[in-house]
């Protein structure tokens, strides 16, 4: 009885928001956060322990975290993924670029009459420092929907952090070294959401933190970098610099949701932050007394396995865990249901907005991952998994749950069920991607 009447508690409050926003009450903004090379582990509300996050904490503790969210293990295979809600097997052709016939989360938004902004990293073009036959032939960010944008790495590479090169709505520039590039991303989405402030709005931030910058003077020249915030503006410690720079962003996201608050528009402003794969693979991490060490580039648990967090007070059931499988090519189909909007068609996507009122929803029983971030000169990497179980291309099936570092494969009669299970849905998609070399 009890869960009959918390699915028509939720039937309800679906119907409810429809009807609201057809008789002209206000829409539901979306604030999509994606932070960049920072798995699970480095969140308080996860269990982390090795850095301060009080902002996400809060969120968490106020929303929804997810237990099982899973990107990619690369940067840009998760960005494609998460702006087009299609597996990379069917859309993916080379690192740093989205193919421009693509349609995107922002063409979605904008043509559901929403106001659009993105800030941050883009790297879906193909940059000055790319080979010549695959410069500039992936998507300017004007052409995916978004009426505004600030943005690091569009056509011209350079700093990210200090001294940015950062391109502002077509223009490009260089600041000054003592400016932090993040400070700017941010101020653009709180200038935004001040001009937005009447009008339904979605804002991405695929965030520049926590990534490392380059810096080819050092003999290492990954360097993690020290924040405005941080003690010792010199320090080369590595770690120490992560740590401030884990912090700083969750201080970024801090000035987003205070800017809800300051707006009056915190209830109708659904906000998500994941992030795009797992932490660098140098960098050490602790849950209580077990060490996580970084996986980006790696498809186990500490390349994919991501946090998600839902925040929006009054709507989202607060103080939840969500046990459902989530993948990018969720986002998109999530956003629409939580908007009333068209959603992209065709999506390999599932809403997870039923659970973030607290429904059990229509969860996904697995999720498939497709791997080639270089598709012109490597072979991909595929494999489905649920909560406990991964299987690969390669017939290689792990009980994750129990061998988190997927060090012994599963064989033998007792595991056939399972492997059975998940080599069909491996078989209902496709086993090979594109390239970019092999079309115009």
């Amino acid at each position: 009885m009890r869960s009959i009447l918390l699915c028509c508690s939720c039937l309800y409050l679906t119907s409810l928001a429809a009807s609201c926003q057809l008789w002209g009450a206000p829409k539901t903004n979306v604030i999509l956060i994606m932070a960049d090379d920072i798995g699970y582990e480095c969140y308080g509300a996860y269990g982390g322990t090795s850095y301060k996050t009080p902002v996400l904490d809060r969120m968490a503790s106020q929303g929804m975290r997810f237990d099982h969210a899973y990107s990619n293990p690369g940067c840009t295979p998760s960005r494609v993924k998460i702006m087009t809600g299609l597996s990379n097997v069917r859309n993916y052709a080379a690192f740093g670029i989205l193919r421009r016939s693509e349609r995107t989360i922002g063409h979605m938004m904008n043509e559901a009459g929403y106001r659009t902004a993105i800030a941050g990293k883009w790297q879906l073009l193909g940059t000055d420092h790319y080979p010549e036959q695959t410069r500039r032939k992936g998507s300017w960010p004007q052409d995916t929907g978004f009426q505004h944008h600030c943005l690091w790495q569009v056509d011209k590479g350079g700093p990210r952090f200090w001294g940015p090169v950062i391109t502002i709505d077509g223009k490009t520039q260089q600041f000054e070294k003592d400016v932090f590039g993040p400070d700017i991303y941010c101020q653009f989405l709180l200038d935004r959401m001040d001009e937005y402030q009447d009008e339904p709005f979605f804002l991405y931030y695929p965030m520049a933190l926590v990534h490392w910058e380059h810096d080819s003077t050092k003999e290492d020249p990954i360097q993690f970098i020290p924040t405005p915030h941080s003690a010792d503006r010199n320090n080369t410690n590595q770690q120490e610099n992560f740590a401030d720079m884990v912090s700083y962003m969750d201080t970024i996201i801090g000035r987003i949701v205070n800017k809800t608050v300051e707006l009056g528009i915190t209830d109708r402003t659904l906000i998500l932050v994941t992030g795009d794969n797992g932490t660098y693979r140098s960098i050490k991490s602790r849950i209580g007394d077990k060490v996580i060490v970084g996986g980006k580039g790696r498809p186990t648990d500490a390349g994919t396995h991501v946090a998600l967090i839902a925040y929006q007070p009054g709507t989202v059931a607060a103080d939840r865990v969500c046990k459902s499988v989530v993948d990018f090519s969720d986002f998109a189909p999530t956003i629409a249901e939580a908007t009333g909007t068209e959603p992209l068609s065709p999506t390999d996507g599932r809403s997870f907005f039923p659970q973030l009122l607290g429904s059990k929803g229509n969860p996904r029983e697995n999720i498939f991952i497709y791997y080639c971030p270089n598709p012109e000169r490597s072979k991909p990497l595929r494999f489905v998994r649920n909560e406990r179980w991964k299987l690969y291309g390669d017939n290689r099936l792990f009980d994750v749950a129990n061998d988190v570092l997927e060090k012994k494969p599963v064989t033998g009669p007792a595991s056939e069920g399972i492997r059975k299970q998940l080599q069909a849905a491996l078989d209902q998609m496709p086993s090979e991607g594109q390239s970019l070399m092999k079309f115009d």
